[in-house]
């Protein structure tokens, strides 16, 4: 087949860039499309023009939709190839192969769900994926243990490896890194070592938490750190805390980690839960015929989503064993025993009050004042937290107790909690410290 007659390469080109521009956003057409130009058409091929620089990472991660775009606009099968200005020129650092062997194919976007709590880490990683060293630089990932901030940071991974063409990669651990650096020093090849980290346009470093305390490792990681940094290399890392939590890594460390974007992760609500299981059961190919199995798993198994994914995995275990259909029954059964409900014999909101007042050296009453001291507002918001989290309190009632504050202050008193306890190890053991002290009461008083 040959280009319709009345069309000249360049006419056609325009026409298919419209529709290019149309089908991709004003964005990722600017970037990567609007560089290419037509270099011939012959017959049913069209040979378009690129830099070397993002020859190959066009080629590969737009070919099939610029071949699909030109075969709509022309009304015939087109084949499109991209090649570089003065041939087949190449990054110079092709030679080195991306370093995927830690990466786990499982974990890729299309397999994270998304969901009001983690929304914005998605989108950020995403974006550096798309374009390593070029979104945020360095993206630091943050959540509790098994939310999905190692799932992103694989996704950003395999999909580098993917569409990145000749774009090196390396996954590694805080831990891993510091063992192969002691081994590098004991076998005198610190140089190599320095290669294999730095030798690299994408560096995904996990649980940077465990990096304190390690003086010549954390003198190293700076270094690599920077050498890449300053070389526009993507740099991203994960972490169970805030950077401004790090206490024990140094201060320069801890700028860096924050020097851009800090995305966090929080635990997901009921609606992602459940959405979490139904992809598990999908990818399991699981044949779930009762919708109440999966409500009832996201309904008591809360904070992780390993933990949720396990429950999942339990209940299938148990039919497995049993013989039993999975039902709501089963499902009630496997629960109970390994996520037990809570004690419905809540606290009071009084009792809350008086440990809490008890425990920050204050009195009920200035905590039901109307007093904004510093020194009360902290126990105030930590006693409001808890009574929400312990009792089934509706807000305004619980803003009644408090002194006849509304339901914004009761929100806005959760919300400066929660934000401290996402950060702050110090805090999360003083609350937890409470509430085994409100419980220990609890069950004093009923025996």
């Amino acid at each position: 087949m040959e280009l319709p007659a009345n069309l000249e390469p360049v006419d056609a080109w325009r026409e298919i860039r419209a529709e290019l521009r149309r089908v991709l956003g004003e964005s990722t057409y600017s970037i990567w499309i609007a560089p290419l130009e037509v270099k011939a058409f012959e017959g049913s091929a069209l040979l378009l023009d690129a830099p070397p620089a993002t020859r190959a990472w066009v080629a590969k991660r737009f070919g099939r939709i610029l071949e699909t775009c030109a075969s709509g606009v022309l009304g015939q099968q087109i084949r499109v190839a991209v090649e570089g200005t003065g041939g087949r020129a190449m990054d110079p650092r092709a030679e080195f192969l991306a370093t995927t062997d830690n990466l786990n194919p499982r974990y890729s976007f299309d397999q994270f769900i998304i969901g009001e709590t983690n929304h914005m880490a998605h989108a950020a990683s995403l974006a550096v994926a798309e374009m390593p060293g070029q979104a945020y630089n360095p993206l630091f990932l943050h959540a509790p243990p098994g939310l999905g901030k190692t799932h992103l940071l694989h996704a950003i991974g395999n999909y580098v490896t993917a569409f990145g063409s000749a774009t090196r990669v390396r996954y590694t651990t805080v831990e891993a890194f510091t063992n192969h650096f002691i081994k590098a020093l004991g076998s005198r090849s610190v140089d190599h070592f320095k290669q294999t980290y730095r030798a690299v346009d994408v560096l995904l470093i996990d649980d940077v938490q465990f990096l304190a305390s390690k003086a010549r490792t954390e003198e190293e990681f700076f270094h690599t750190f920077n050498a890449l940094y300053e070389n526009g290399l993507q740099l991203v890392l994960t972490c169970d805390r805030l950077p401004s939590a790090l206490v024990s890594a140094e201060e320069r460390l801890r700028e860096r980690f924050e020097a851009r974007l800090v995305a966090d992760i929080r635990p997901p609500d009921f609606h992602t839960r459940v959405a979490i299981l139904r992809k598990r059961a999908m990818l399991d190919r699981l044949a779930l015929t009762d919708q109440a199995v999966l409500d009832a798993i996201a309904d008591r198994v809360t904070e992780n989503v390993r933990a949720l994914e396990g429950a999942l995995i339990r209940v299938v275990a148990y039919h497995s064993l049993t013989g039993r259909p999975i039902d709501l029954d089963l499902a009630m059964t496997v629960l109970d025993t390994m996520y037990p409900q809570p004690s419905t014999h809540a606290p009071s909101i009084g009792a809350i009050q008086s440990a809490v007042a008890t425990h920050y050296d204050v009195a009920v009453s200035e905590m039901v004042s109307a007093s904004r001291a510093a020194r009360i507002a902290w126990p105030r918001q930590v006693a409001i937290y808890l009574s929400r989290e312990l009792t089934t309190t509706p807000l305004q009632a619980i803003g009644d107790a408090f002194g006849g504050r509304n339901h914004a202050t009761v929100l806005h008193a959760c919300k400066r909690v929660s934000d401290r306890l996402a950060g702050d190890q110090h805090t999360t053991a003083e609350l937890e410290e409470l509430r085994t002290g409100i419980a220990g009461k609890r069950a004093d008083r009923r025996n």
